[in-house]
């Protein structure tokens, strides 16, 4: 090493050179989409994004998929390059990206079958007429002549991105999209010249690897993001791309491997793309490890990139050490903190907002078709108009005060007097953190605490006076002389009662004493959301023969695909018993009646020591009425704002965004 390395990370800091383009450090953004794009371009909120990523010291950032065809846009925020309008949009954001000494490599790609076509109005493409889910359309077998398209249209986008003036391309050959699906026998039913034999499924990506490389040289970074392990069933496993990803390297010139994982397809195997919480984060480490082994067979072996459930800069750089990667990937933890490399240069890591891989704000906003943000960084998407805290300076400091030390407490607490405010921060229990503390009960969820470390950490670095076991009434509130006064006072549990007789157990109160529980748990998710699934698994990680009861038909809809099939799985192999269409009519001691909703008929079991009904609350609101009541009118009113469950009881990604926006606007 050299002697002026890093004392921390000194493979992190020791610049690359990937395919003659020197890199200043050895940590990308890998392409993730954001859903910034405006009509089908990319937009201004894509060029503060990826320029503040940049200017937060990435050395390499991948833009997000670029659709290479039109059957490939999905919706209008899908951004293409195939049109020349593209052209100087993406000349803006590569400028960008450059000046602050980062490089920018476009991602090209066309999704295939999961596009269902309802925004072009187009049918899916795919090799084969075969669903990637039950609820998925049925896809359109690809003509010759399509397939040529797309080979052409990969091209187009290449020539259009090197005018553009970006310093690289990744062809995308994995996660389940339209390459892969013909390499993948599990999708690729083919009989013809593209199907059957693994050489014949090689035919359409390697068609398309030689087209860009001609397009663009020699002398331009050309690379592949594949999936070494599809986790699927009659598909691709590790010892399948440990040996085609070499022949694709020796057939065409790669000069990098970004090794992923996973298909889109409606099984586990799509819950591992963007792995959460509960996945520990070496789980996909073994998958590069052996990439690199078998690209290390050929004469001249292609960089390795990794990616996937790294949390930060140490992760990275143990890995560098290994020599299991040349670069190391954090998508997640740079929409969590577009500064963490800089921070970690610095030595000021105890600032890095963590990603705690909820992938609520991310994974969840894609769900539904939304610009993406996140839970720990509600300034994800909004750099133009948010930037730090600390160089948003309020334009007259006032003194704010702050009921409640919960998620969306903190965040208006810490982000107010970062930005001059002089906050007081009262608490009525003797911990901060509210709802939130309720997790420190359950292994899998635990890495929320992180955010609320971060956001105590924030609030002591910024002069927060912080006030625990201090209750709040009108009197109070008056007594304070606060300018602003921002509420945050939650939700409060409350039992379900039963149509029939009996009620159920909250969540707080089954966690709070699990023994007394008994060994048979019902649990009804009327919720459809993290708390009731979580607790459910929980329960049985304890040793409980839990039963979930889904009123609505399923158990948890409100969690996106992209963790919901992993946590199905999980439940299944705990042995919690899921019965469909039912709630409870009636609860006593040794006799629960259950009721098929779709019939109305009633059975009674005496097979349940418990029940717990989860719901969502009562938004404690009552402060916040009694002011209204007695205080409207009165003279030096303080402004009070509302923020989080107060208002209506949802989830942290609500409360910690409305405590960050109320600090901004005052």
């Amino acid at each position: 090493m050299s002697p002026d390395a890093h004392p921390r990370y000194p493979h992190v800091f020791t610049p690359f050179t990937l395919g003659g383009v020197t890199l200043r450090n050895r940590i990308f953004v890998p392409g993730h989409t954001t859903n910034y794009g405006s009509r089908n371009l990319p937009s201004k909120r894509h060029l503060a994004y990826h320029q503040a990523r940049a200017r937060g010291g990435a050395g390499l950032i991948i833009f997000e998929g670029i659709r290479v065809h039109r059957t490939s846009l999905g919706r209008e925020q899908g951004v293409n390059a195939y049109d020349p309008a593209a052209v100087p949009k993406f000349a803006e954001i590569a400028g960008a990206v450059q000046a602050e000494g980062a490089r920018l490599f476009g991602q090209i790609i066309h999704l295939g079958r999961h596009i269902d076509g309802n925004y072009t109005r187009t049918p899916s493409w795919g090799p084969s007429p075969l669903p990637w889910s039950a609820l998925a359309p049925m896809p359109h077998a690809m003509t010759r002549d399509e397939i040529a398209e797309v080979v052409e249209g990969h091209a187009r986008c290449a020539r259009h991105l090197l005018r553009a003036g970006l310093d690289g391309l990744e062809v995308h050959l994995g996660h389940g999209h339209l390459l892969q699906e013909f390499l993948s026998p599990a999708t690729n039913a083919r009989e013809d010249e593209y199907g059957g034999a693994e050489e014949n499924r090689l035919r359409f990506p390697l068609t398309v690897l030689r087209a860009v490389r001609e397009t663009v040289g020699d002398g331009v970074p050309v690379g592949i993001r594949v999936s070494v392990d599809e986790f699927l069933p009659g598909g691709l496993g590790v010892a399948d791309m440990c040996r085609i990803v070499p022949e694709l390297a020796r057939q065409v010139r790669l000069d990098f491997v970004n090794v992923s994982h996973s298909a889109y397809v409606g099984t586990y195997s799509i819950s591992t793309q963007m792995a959460d919480m509960s996945f520990p984060p070496d789980t996909f480490r073994h998958l590069t490890r052996s990439m690199r082994q078998a690209l290390a067979t050929l004469p001249a072996p292609p960089a390795v990139l990794s990616v996937c459930r790294y949390r930060n800069v140490a992760e990275a750089e143990e890995a560098l050490a290994e020599g299991m990667t040349d670069l190391v990937g954090m998508a997640r933890p740079h929409i969590a903190d577009p500064d963490l490399v800089r921070k970690a240069q610095a030595g000021e890591e105890a600032q890095t907002r963590p990603c705690i891989a909820c992938n609520q704000g991310c994974a969840g906003f894609l769900a539904l078709s939304q610009a993406i943000t996140c839970l720990a960084n509600p300034a994800a998407g909004r750099e133009a108009t948010w930037p730090a805290p600390e160089r948003d300076k309020a334009p007259r400091p006032r003194g704010v005060l702050v009921v409640g030390g919960g998620p969306g407490g903190l965040e208006a607490a810490w982000v107010a007097a970062a930005r001059g405010h002089q906050v007081t921060l009262w608490e009525a229990a003797d911990r901060l953190g509210g709802q939130l503390n309720w997790l420190r009960h359950m292994p899998l969820r635990q890495e929320f605490l992180g955010l609320v470390e971060f956001q105590i950490a924030q609030c002591e670095r910024h002069g927060v006076q912080i006030e625990l076991g201090r209750r709040a009434d009108v009197a109070a509130l008056r007594a304070a002389g606060a300018d602003v006064v921002m509420l945050a006072t939650g939700a409060t549990a409350v039992p379900a009662g039963f149509p029939g007789g009996g009620s159920g157990l909250t969540l707080q109160q089954a966690l709070g004493d699990p023994a007394a529980l008994g060994e048979r748990v019902a649990m009804v998710d009327a919720l459809g959301d993290w708390p009731a699934a979580a607790v459910a698994e929980h329960l049985a990680d304890l040793g409980k023969q839990v039963t979930l009861l889904a009123p609505t038909g399923t158990i948890a809809w409100k969690i996106p695909i992209y963790s919901s099939y992993a946590l199905r799985s999980r439940l299944r192999d705990k042995g919690v018993r899921i019965i469909a269409g039912h709630g409870v009519h009636a609860h006593a001691p040794g006799a629960t009646v259950l009721e098929d909703l779709s019939t109305g008929e009633r059975t009674t079991h005496g097979a349940f020591d418990s029940v717990i009904a989860a719901t969502p609350g009562v938004a404690d609101d009552s402060l916040f009425r009694q002011w209204e009541d007695t205080q409207r009118d009165a003279p030096d009113t303080p402004a009070i704002l509302l923020v989080g469950d107060c208002q209506a009881p949802r989830t942290a990604l609500e409360a910690v965004y409305e405590g960050h926006e109320a600090a901004r606007g005052i």
